[in-house]
């Protein structure tokens, strides 16, 4: 059974401005959310200036919707804004009806299971002093019996307790030993954190980019990274299939996230991404606006 559904719009708008005019080369945008039977697209409307000469839409491997856009011509300004209308749904149970087998860990995934989960096993940061695994088996029973979901709920609400939250604009991620070292980070790094935690303990999880609503009412519990594009988790178990973990604040699915590209690294779920033509001090910034409201 589900609960009733939210309707929320975003907007987002990237512009980029250069000092004279340069030549655009190829982008690729990660804008427009998934559909699936809990999140809805409603209607979207993408908006770029200069008018690109030829967009071509894609699927990933990962069955995300991707766009490429291919320019002519010169410009001193790049424009992108999507603007779309998403139907969200939250689960009565958000963490889903686990197998018998997995409710407990540690658990084993199905042969048949294996080979589509275990590049999502498989850790991308080096834990040269081990931090990340002493971390990660810290939620873990010694000597007892240790249920999945609690395990995954209570490094969740770690996170988001024991961590201070930082909105950092540069492009990039923090390696999960740095931030454990300094106890803050964004909610890109947080993410990480979780998602490669997940991965030491052998369990399954993918990285999530996308929005987040953060209601402003006294009565509303406070959202972290609301006004920009938001990163959290998936964890797949078996039974329940990917589960939502919002590490930053402290979320097992919700009905306020929305996903737009999930993938096995980062780099892979970035918005907007491409080139130009010119000289590096031609670029003089970047500005990102993200609006997330409820449609009433």
């Amino acid at each position: 059974m589900q609960r009733e559904k939210t309707t929320l719009n975003v907007r987002h708008r990237t512009a980029y401005r250069y000092a004279r005019p340069v030549e655009l080369g190829e982008h690729r945008l990660m804008l427009r959310p998934r559909d699936g039977h809990d999140q809805r697209l409603v209607e979207s409307e993408l908006t770029i200036e200069p008018r690109p000469a030829r967009i071509r839409w894609l699927y990933d491997a990962l069955d995300n919707c991707v766009a490429l856009a291919s320019f002519a011509g010169s410009t001193t300004s790049l424009i992108v804004e999507s603007r779309f209308t998403v139907d969200r749904r939250e689960d009565d149970s958000p963490g889903g009806e686990i197998d018998p087998r997995a409710r407990h860990y540690p658990f084993s995934y199905l042969p048949e299971e294996l080979p589509d989960v275990s590049r999502s096993i498989e850790r991308i940061y080096a834990d040269p002093g081990g931090d990340l695994e002493r971390w990660a088996n810290q939620f873990v029973t010694s000597g007892g019996t240790t249920q999945t979901g609690h395990l995954l709920m209570t490094m969740t609400y770690a996170i988001k307790e024991g961590f201070s939250y930082e909105r950092r604009e540069e492009a990039g991620v923090q390696a999960p030993w740095a931030t454990l070292d300094r106890r803050k980070g964004s909610c890109r790094d947080f993410a990480v954190l979780m998602m490669e935690a997940a991965r030491t303990l052998g369990i399954a999880a993918r990285f999530v980019s996308g929005y987040i609503y953060a209601p402003c009412g006294e009565t509303e519990p406070e959202r972290l990274g609301g006004g920009a594009t938001h990163a959290w988790v998936q964890v797949y178990l078996p039974g329940a299939g990917w589960i939502e973990f919002d590490p930053t604040n402290g979320l097992i699915g919700g009905k306020d996230l929305i996903r737009v590209a999930v993938a096995r690294v980062p780099e892979q779920a970035a918005p907007l991404t491409g080139t130009y033509y010119g000289n590096l001090e031609d670029e003089l910034g970047m500005e990102v606006s993200v609006e997330v409201t409820q449609q009433i």
